[in-house]
């Protein structure tokens, strides 16, 4: 397993709830996990994340943790099928924060487009799915 260059590490409030909803609900693949602490490490389609029950340790906290967690920030993690997770989504009763919208990003002269939805997972952590449309000339 090739492990990518910069990989978020998310404290979670409940180990269980949160290992459920990243694979069972968005399709995730639990890659390994361990047992003392709770620990996972998932992987979508490229993208590679860690969870890890949280534990008070102060070594690894720049400020008390407090729901929501990730306040400030927002995980993009490209995705092929927008709808496949919303679809999910759905099915599992689990809300979205903002559905479907169309963004087109300017990256020179060029425009990037995207389908994007966005979640709340259960401990807070902004979640952007995006789906590329392709690119055009600005």
């Amino acid at each position: 397993m090739r492990f990518n260059n910069i990989l978020p590490e998310l404290y979670v409030i409940d180990f269980q709830k949160s290992l459920n909803f990243y694979t069972k609900i968005l399709g995730f693949k639990l890659e390994y996990q361990r047992s003392n602490p709770l620990f996972a490490f998932l992987s979508y389609q490229g993208s590679q994340i860690m969870i890890q029950q949280e534990d008070n340790d102060e070594e690894w906290h720049n400020a008390k943790p407090e729901y929501p967690y990730g306040r400030g920030i927002n995980f993009q993690i490209e995705t092929n099928d927008v709808q496949k997770i919303i679809d999910s989504l759905v099915k599992n009763n689990y809300p979205l924060k903002r559905g479907v919208k169309e963004s087109w990003y300017k990256v020179k002269n060029t425009l990037h487009g995207h389908r994007e939805i966005l979640v709340i997972d259960p401990s807070g952590y902004l979640l952007r799915f995006s789906q590329g449309l392709g690119t055009k000339r600005e």
